[in-house]
């Protein structure tokens, strides 16, 4: 019997109707903050992937689409791997769903069983766990996006709960192996938004610390300022390991769009910092 993943928080951080969600994405991508098309012109020949955010899309949609136009921009992909972090401690430490179906508003999307296979067999540490996925966010909000820009593609989620600098450079290890070994075109996102709850300039500002090792390649550095400056980044795993995946391959880091939710809601007070940050070679 097939697995399907049914929608968790359709009509709370997205539109559940399939029209009113359609709208929602090209307000995002038409927004002040948004990228103002559907697609970018790439950067240098291929792209590994991308760091989005995954809150409400009200609030960080227009970042998230900076993604998504950049990465159409170098083609449509055969698979999407999402890694995400998972918010509630549910299921496996480290998990991933290897076979099955993920619906959406926009479509179901179906998931790439010889890839999780891999992934599986390379990082030992991997569970396959449908229970981790039931009710986690951080993957979830992708698929309407993906589903949007690049129609009927299969999926690979991945969520992870240990965050540590081990299982993000051992996970980033064998993404970039699979992305060596596979001749299909296979983009990785890592799920994340950045700094919470805090004022925008005192979140501005320790975002910026995050990004500039990030864009710098600096995986260890990363997870070193996110520590002394007790930055709440909530998928510093999935960053993590995008990153070691796009050093082992030689793939650069860009900045696409940085903002937090008081630019999208105009409340200064207690605000999420969010990135589109693009690797390509």
């Amino acid at each position: 019997m097939t697995r399907v993943r049914k929608p968790a928080v359709a009509g709370y951080f997205y539109e559940a109707d399939r029209e009113a969600l359609i709208e929602r994405i090209r307000w995002s991508i038409g927004h002040e903050l948004g990228p103002r098309t559907e697609s970018l012109n790439p950067e240098g020949a291929r792209a590994l992937g991308a760091i989005a955010p995954h809150a409400g899309y009200v609030y960080s949609g227009p970042v998230a689409a900076w993604a998504y136009a950049a990465l159409k921009g170098y083609g449509k992909p055969d698979t999407v791997v999402v890694v995400g972090p998972n918010h509630y401690g549910v299921g496996a430490p480290v998990a991933i769903m290897k076979s099955g179906v993920w619906e959406t508003p926009l479509g179901a999307l179906e998931i790439d069983e010889e890839v999780a296979e891999f992934l599986l067999s390379e990082y030992r540490s991997l569970e396959d766990d449908f229970y981790a996925f039931s009710k986690e966010h951080s993957v979830e909000v992708h698929m309407p996006f993906i589903r949007y820009f690049f129609g009927d593609v299969k999926i690979v989620p991945v969520a992870l709960w240990r965050q540590t600098p081990s299982t993000a450079k051992e996970l980033g290890a064998a993404l970039a192996k699979m992305i060596s070994s596979f001749g299909k075109k296979i983009y990785i996102i890592a799920s994340s938004d950045l700094n919470h709850y805090e004022h925008h300039e005192v979140t501005a500002k320790k975002d910026e610390l995050a990004i500039s090792k990030i864009v710098e390649g600096d995986v260890d550095g990363f997870f070193d300022v996110v520590s002394r400056y007790d930055i709440s980044a909530c998928g510093i795993g999935p960053i993590g390991a995008l990153m070691k995946a796009a050093s082992t391959l030689g793939f650069r880091a860009k900045l696409l769009r940085h903002a937090t939710s008081g630019d999208t809601s105009g409340y200064m007070d207690e605000t999420v910092g969010y990135a589109s940050v693009l690797f390509y070679a």
